[in-house]
């Protein structure tokens, strides 16, 4: 009889993320396409790419209003991308147009991160990835560092992070290791979370409560982080033991959507963060008839058209 071939073989199937074969071989399902930095002329924003991370060949994308006056200095916008720690990137056409958008209609400078994904760099490293990527930004303060976009433009009294689904994980991690260790010269004002990927090993709220449905988002935090303690692990809950107080922002603000198997879970966030006793505002958003991250693959609908101009009124609101 035939032996079966292993690199036929599925050992795990994340579809319609990721599968994994027996002889190891990972197929990424979708996010694996990538577009160059350029001069978008629907939105008059300039891109270029620059290298942040020698060592693991890791770049940033650098987005500009191309009519931002010489000595003009912008709020400093720090993205990190979704894709369940094991797809996309900072360089997908789907980042890219809405970098693009974003940066057009709050007049910002943004930096988007790129950072090593699961399973062949397993969980912790794109939170020391996005650290690293946060240090160099701070590099600029003062007028040093490489790149003359961040070192003329990006008014570091005026800085955030945001992301969508793991990438709103990372921004709240970035804000909780913020307030623990001080990028010197750096005032993170707020942080924007879109469709947090966040879970718990117990049901919350509304939160669903179909053993396939929650072991699946289990196995995939598994799956990228293998040396997890499970989903009551700080990392994927951080109403376990991350000190929420210690939010190093003075603002927040969470985006949910109706359908989305995340919703409870940013409720929840939410609730939990009022109840810490940090001393910031945080608001929450609810798009009714919605999925998760709609927002990016449907961006002329009007329910996103009406979510951007939420998140660009963030950024230059007088409250710090």
């Amino acid at each position: 009889m035939a032996s079966t071939n292993p690199a036929s073989e599925i050992a795990q199937d994340f579809s319609p993320m990721v599968k994994i074969y027996k002889d190891g071989r990972v197929e990424r399902l979708k996010g694996t396409d990538v577009v160059p930095p350029s001069f978008d002329p629907k939105t008059n924003v300039e891109s270029k790419d620059s290298l942040y991370s020698p060592e693991n060949g890791l770049s940033v994308r650098l987005y500009i209003p191309r009519n931002t006056n010489q000595n003009q200095k912008l709020p400093l916008l720090v993205y990190f991308h979704g894709g369940g720690f094991c797809i996309e990137s900072a360089f997908s056409p789907v980042y890219h147009n809405y970098l693009n958008a974003l940066v057009s209609e709050a007049n910002i400078v943004a930096v988007s991160v790129d950072y090593r994904l699961a399973p062949e760099n397993p969980l912790p490293c794109a939170y020391d990835d996005s650290w690293d990527a946060l240090k160099w930004v701070a590099s600029h303060v003062n007028g040093e560092g490489p790149e003359d976009w961040l070192k003329f433009h990006a008014d570091f009294q005026r800085v955030f992070f945001a992301g969508d689904s793991a990438g709103a994980n990372l921004a709240h991690h970035m804000a909780i290791r913020h307030g623990r260790e001080i990028l010197n010269g750096v005032k993170v004002v707020g942080i924007i979370l879109a469709h947090p990927y966040f879970w718990g090993k117990e049901p919350v709220g509304t939160e669903v409560t179909d053993v396939l449905k929650r072991g699946y988002i289990e196995e995939l935090w598994r799956f990228t982080c293998p040396s997890t303690t499970g989903c009551d692990d700080p990392l994927i809950n951080p109403a376990v033991g991350s000190n929420l107080e210690s939010l190093g922002c003075s603002r927040v603000m969470v985006f949910v959507a109706e359908q989305d198997l995340l919703r409870a879970r940013g409720w929840f966030y939410y609730e939990k963060l009022k109840e810490s006793g940090w001393k910031g505002d945080v608001e929450i958003i609810e798009t009714e008839g919605e999925q998760h991250v709609f927002h990016l693959f449907n961006p002329n609908c009007e329910n996103a058209v009406a979510m951007l101009k939420r998140f660009a009124s963030f950024f230059n609101q007088d409250k710090a």
